[in-house]
């Protein structure tokens, strides 16, 4: 059975069109209308609600909290400041993806790490003979990223803290009106934006205060096809869609190293010793096999792909998610994971997985598309991720 989420109890009720689907083992919404437009349309022009409380939520503490978590992923955790957030990768030993997330540290020994998929038993497995308590607080904890141009206005309405003064990744224990959070600069849109973590018995008090301190702002709750459109937009990886985890890969080929899915910058080269740092450094040495790039689709030419089948272009307003092939000078140098048409930037994009030396910004492909039953190529430009990148995100 699906378990709901802490907010369900406010935004069930808004689910128009009863479009949910599954998440981490959450019913959630894929959007509150029977299209993501308006949804879409919030996160970049005002404010919107989105529930991300089925992200896996660990809380590590004890003496050795900050070593098992320094072990485990690429990002140097000794670095990690107090009311500071890394994004992180973490790798197997052969330097392959197992799942990426973030590590906030609470306090000087307290830790929350996030994740997309269940991490308890890989934590277990690395904290063999540490002094550390690793505790699963998935579902006490509800998580509720507000994400938008008028994101700050909202909150600051509401809470005491200094938003303006809180810099990109560092968060602040706090409170929304009596409800004590803890506010997170960070977000999964690419745009100005915080997550709010709050105990789930405080979760529907949470929501109602934002909806009413954020209506006159245009405040919306958005589902997850509306985050999946912004999301590609800021070049930012899915797990399961954009790259396999490492543990559930069938074969070599479907794993990827933080190198080849655009994340160099989050592997440390001189931190000690860590999972996979061996085969990462082996890696950097010798250049990634691949890249992970965006795809610009020139829109002539696919108007002129359905021209030749005596149709209009089809454009759809949901996020694509699917294996698609790309090809340049007639051989196929790799794939598209997922892709959308920006309502902002008026262009269909895609992020796609090259072979070198194919990935280099400005390279002319093909990238496979379907016209009415028909598979035929459009062309493509690589550009370097992210498609969007406003200041706004952290200034």
């Amino acid at each position: 059975m699906l378990k709901t989420s802490p907010f369900h109890s406010r935004t069930a009720p808004l689910v128009r069109a009863q479009t949910w689907r599954r998440w981490a083992g959450y019913q959630m919404a894929s959007a509150y209308d029977p299209h993501p437009d308006r949804e879409y349309a919030a996160i970049r022009n005002a404010a919107s609600l989105i529930d991300v409380s089925p992200l896996y939520k660990y809380r590590i503490t004890g003496r050795d909290a900050a070593r098992l978590l320094d072990r485990m992923v690429t990002r140097d955790v000794t670095k990690l400041r107090v009311g500071q957030v890394f994004y992180t990768p973490w790798c197997d030993v052969a330097g392959k993806v197992i799942d990426d997330g973030t590590i906030s540290r609470l306090d000087e020994g307290t830790f929350r790490l996030t994740s997309a998929d269940s991490s308890l038993r890989w934590l277990a497995m690395n904290a063999v003979g540490m002094e550390v308590v690793i505790e699963d607080v998935s579902e006490r904890i509800g998580a509720l990223a507000i994400q938008g141009p008028l994101a700050r206005a909202v909150l600051a309405q509401v809470s005491p803290a200094d938003l303006a003064a809180l810099k990109y990744f560092r968060l602040v224990q706090t409170t929304v009106r009596d409800i004590p959070v803890t506010i997170s600069r960070t977000g999964y849109t690419g745009d100005l934006g915080y997550e709010i973590w709050v105990e789930a018995t405080e979760a529907a008090a949470l929501w109602d205060t934002l909806i009413e301190a954020g209506t006159p702002h245009g405040i919306t709750p958005a589902g997850v096809w509306a985050l999946d459109l912004a999301r590609i937009e800021a070049g930012l990886v899915m797990l399961d869609v954009d790259y396999h985890s490492a543990h559930r890969a069938l074969i070599e080929d479907q794993k990827s190293s933080p190198y080849e899915l655009n994340l160099a910058w989050a592997v440390s080269a001189e931190k000690g010793p860590f999972n996979g740092r061996r085969a990462l450094a082996a890696e950097r040495a010798r250049g990634a096999a691949w890249g992970f790039v965006g795809l610009a689709v020139e829109w002539e030419s696919l108007e002129r792909r359905f021209a030749e089948r005596h149709l209009p272009p089809h454009i759809s307003n949901i996020a694509w998610r699917a294996s698609v092939p790309v090809y340049r000078l007639g051989d196929q140098v790799g794939y598209a994971t997922s892709g959308c048409w920006s309502p902002l930037l008026k262009q269909s994009l895609a992020l796609a997985h090259l072979r070198a030396p194919h990935f280099a910004p400005g390279t002319r492909v093909q990238i496979e598309i379907t016209v009415e039953h028909r598979r035929t190529r459009a062309d493509a430009i690589v550009v370097k991720l992210p498609f969007f990148d406003p200041e706004r995100k952290r200034s």
